[in-house]
């Protein structure tokens, strides 16, 4: 930012004070004249003793100072050096009054002790002693002391030094040992002007649910880990900003796929085990916890504006900067977009707005503004360290910035906004963050009388401590009488400083540590792919929605600002929901099928389709062809075609007519299309052997046919002859006369039966043991439909 002077400087001080300290400089120069004799410390020697005992100021109340307090400072001094420290003294020191942003930032990078600026130390009662501090050992302090017994000079920023003042062996004199720096804002009476205030409370974590869900009518969800549990339990991370931000003046900025995912938590959910093979049901316990986060979050956002980002959190930059140039990724913005407001409506009953985009780290160029802007938002977030000042004002500007196309730019301060992003588990380290969060505030407001916006946008995932750390700032900044809080949408709608930049950086100037976390363009493909193969799916559903909801919030997952930094879980994720689309589309697939033999002219061949999803499929065509055609056609043609139909978990069989036009064999091929002539699924492949009945076989039947005529003519003719030969013989032969004399003379005495005799027939079931194949026997080998469910394999996910 640009600001009046951009430097380190102090303000006069008034004469009671000059002459306060100008009387203990007097005092102390006995003293002083006798260190003069000491040795002096080398620089380096100087650098050591600064490091020999370490200061930490764990708690400083109040953050803001007025007349009428007690200033409490608590914290521990650590001796890390090998040897004891003697005639220890902590005390207070109030250095000089800082009037620039850019001062308050020199003096917080400051280390060491520093005679002069650290200032003098209050002395007399206002210190505490210790005899002797032990090395390695911590030993805590507590000082209290009036505040208008410092001598602050009206509303400002004053530095604040702790410092450990003792004696060593190697160093047997009184000498600053350790010292740690912080601010106090001084605010005796309201501000004639304050600043307007916005504060963004984020609620973003990363994607938990996966594209699976149950078999059954409800669909039960499955989730990657049961991580968002431990967020959410006492304790966890979104636990606390939910408790934290209950009783703060905020604009709430959720993420509607958090809320998606906690609310599938209420009821019975699965979660996958490590390996990924199998899923583990949820508690009861862990569904009660999931109830009371959502209880408690509708009734800390009641009365206030709710922010909904896309679903998912989609990554603005990287889409800008590798997807659009992947057909179908703009597309999947608009989806998260427009399911955004209906799902956050529903669970938390509150109506948000959707009209506002947040680039990581608000960094900005045209590229972005242009996507962030694609699906219909008209506001974006960005910070002040992305779209800087040019103009060389002298105060920090009002966020609001209209950048042209009827887009505005809410840009949040840098400053302000980052001061949280360290390590805030220790009491110290959120001491110093929230004094220094409140003296730039200050700083700001002291800037000039016009009235301004400003909006603080901290990190999108603040950690449990971290966020503790906002809040403690924020209700200091509730009491300080400089700022007074708005909701997002009023800075938005604020006056613009004319003199403010609206000049978008160029993409060049984006910064290369975001670049290098973004997606990559492989990313954008493969969630194209998969949403191909969805299209290619669905179509053949009775009932897509079971199917096409869950995949569509699962590819708005792997589009997520959370995958920053995480590429190989990212590329993990997409990989699963790729491959369980897959396996539900290969759920319905042909029956593999053997060689098939065909005897005679025409015939029927079975083609089974097997459906192992929970729903029926309907819009499919099964395609016979023959690769063939002069040898063997399907109904009178190269090829044929059937609808299909198939009920969830079973398998329909469908019969072509086929006929043979010469022998030998064919390769027949069975393939799957969707209504719009897509291939669906893989083709199957079968040989047909067609051995129909030709000439020389109907010649051998002819000439058997011929045999038994004329055997049966002999037969005729010699029984005849032996009639007549009977009757010439008369009774001199002794034999007999009539006809069974004759009869006699054909079989032979040694024969009783008669030539019309025949063996006992065959029984039923041996009489056609040896008949031929029937040329078109018009029984399948299989039923239209099996009732039963399908066998090995069967899977029912979907």
């Amino acid at each position: 930012m640009a600001e009046a002077a951009d430097f380190q400087g102090t303000s006069p001080s008034p004469a009671r004070r000059w002459l306060r300290r100008t009387g203990a400089l007097l005092a102390g120069a006995p003293l002083l004249a006798g260190l003069l004799q000491l040795p002096a410390a080398s620089p380096a020697q100087a650098a050591d003793i600064d490091e020999t005992v370490a200061v930490s100021v764990d708690h400083l109340t109040p953050s803001v100072a007025t007349d009428d307090d007690t200033l409490t400072v608590t914290g521990t001094v650590t001796n890390k050096s090998k040897q004891a420290v003697t005639d220890a003294q902590v005390d207070l020191r109030i250095g000089q009054e800082l009037v620039t942003r850019s001062g308050i930032d020199t003096a917080a990078k400051a280390t060491g002790y520093q005679p002069g600026t650290d200032g003098l130390p209050l002395g007399g009662k206002y210190v505490e002693k210790f005899d002797k501090l032990t090395p390695g050992v911590s030993q805590p302090f507590t000082i209290s002391v009036p505040v208008d017994e410092l001598d602050l000079d009206g509303n400002g920023i004053y530095q604040l030094a702790v410092s450990l003042t003792g004696e060593t062996a190697a160093q047997g004199w009184p000498q600053v040992l350790g010292v740690q720096r912080t601010f106090l804002p001084y605010q005796p009476d309201d501000a004639d002007t304050e600043t307007r205030t916005t504060v963004l409370w984020p609620l973003i974590s990363t994607a938990h649910m996966t594209a699976q869900t149950g078999s059954n009518e409800a669909q039960t969800p499955v989730f990657r880990t049961n991580d968002l549990i431990h967020e959410i339990s006492p304790g966890g991370r979104l636990e606390r900003m939910v408790a934290l931000g209950e009783d703060l003046d905020v604009t709430w900025v959720v993420d509607p796929d958090l809320l998606a995912s906690v609310d599938a938590m209420t009821d019975s959910y699965e979660i996958l085990t490590e390996d990924g093979s199998d899923t583990v049901p949820s508690t009861k316990a862990d569904q009660e916890i999931a109830k009371r986060w959502l209880a408690d979050l509708q009734d800390a956002v009641a009365g206030h504006e709710v922010v909904a980002l896309p679903f998912a959190d989609p990554d603005l930059a990287s889409l800008a900067h590798n997807g659009t140039a992947v057909t179908g990724s703009l597309g999947h913005l608009k989806e998260a977009t427009d399911v955004a407001e209906d799902t956050v409506a529903s669970i938390l009953h509150v109506e948000p707005t959707t009209d506002f985009a947040w680039p990581v780290e608000g960094a900005v160029d045209p590229s972005i503004v242009k996507v962030a802007t694609s699906a219909g938002a008209h506001n974006v977030i960005a910070r002040s360290d992305s779209l800087q000042e040019t103009a060389g004002l002298t105060y920090t500007p009002s966020a609001a910035r209209p950048i042209g196309g009827g887009t505005t730019a809410v840009v949040a301060d840098a400053r302000l906004s980052t001061a949280f992003q360290g390590d805030m588990a220790r009491a110290s380290s959120s001491t110093l963050a929230v004094q220094r969060f409140l003296a730039q505030n200050l700083a700001l407001n002291l800037q000039t009388d016009d009235q301004r916006t400003i909006l603080v946008a901290p990190q999108r995932m603040p950690t449990a401590s971290q966020a503790g750390a906002l809040a403690a700032a924020v209700t200091a900044l509730e009491n300080s009488g400089w700022t007074q809080f708005q909701d997002l949408t009023t800075t938005t709608a604020a006056k613009p400083d004319p003199g403010a930049t609206t000049k978008v950086p160029a993409k060049s100037a984006y910064p290369s540590k975001l670049r290098k976390q973004e997606l990559q363009r492989s990313a954008f493909e493969q969630i194209a792919t998969t949403q191909h193969k969805l299209d290619k799916f669905k179509v053949i559903l009775s009932d897509e929605s079971r199917v096409v909801t869950p995949f569509g919030r699962a590819m708005n997952r792997a589009m997520s600002t959370s995958w920053r930094g995480r590429a190989t879980e990212a590329a993990a994720y997409r990989n699963d929901v790729e491959i369980y689309l897959d396996s539900l589309a290969d759920s319905v697939s042909l029956i593999e099928k053997s060689e098939t033999k065909l005897s005679g002219r025409s015939a029927t061949i079975p083609v089974t389709v097997q459906n192992n999803l929970v729903q029926g499929v309907d819009n499919l065509v099964l395609r016979l062809t023959s690769t063939s055609p002069r040898r063997l056609k399907i109904d009178g043609a190269a090829y044929d075609e059937q609808p299909v139909t198939v009920n969830g978990g079973h398998s329909q069989t469908v019969k072509f007519t086929t006929s043979a036009e010469a022998n030998g064999q064919a390769e027949v091929i069975a393939q799957l299309y969707t209504k719009d002539g897509q291939k669906y699924g893989p083709p199957v492949r079968f040989d047909v052997k067609v051995t129909e009945f030709t000439a020389t076989v109907m010649l051998v039947i002819g000439g058997g046919f011929l045999l038994l005529v004329l055997a049966g003519f002999r037969m005729y003719t010699q029984r005849k002859r032996a009639a007549r030969q009977a009757e010439e013989a008369g009774p001199e032969n002794g034999s007999g006369t009539g006809p069974e004399a004759a009869e006699e003379a054909v079989t032979g005495p040694g024969n009783p039966e008669g030539p019309d005799e025949r063996p006992e027939q065959e029984s039923g079931a041996d009489a056609g043991a040896g008949d031929p194949e029937q040329p078109s026997d018009p029984t399948p080998d299989t039923p239209a439909e099996s009732a039963d469910p399908s066998g090995t394999g069967e899977r029912v996910d979907r």
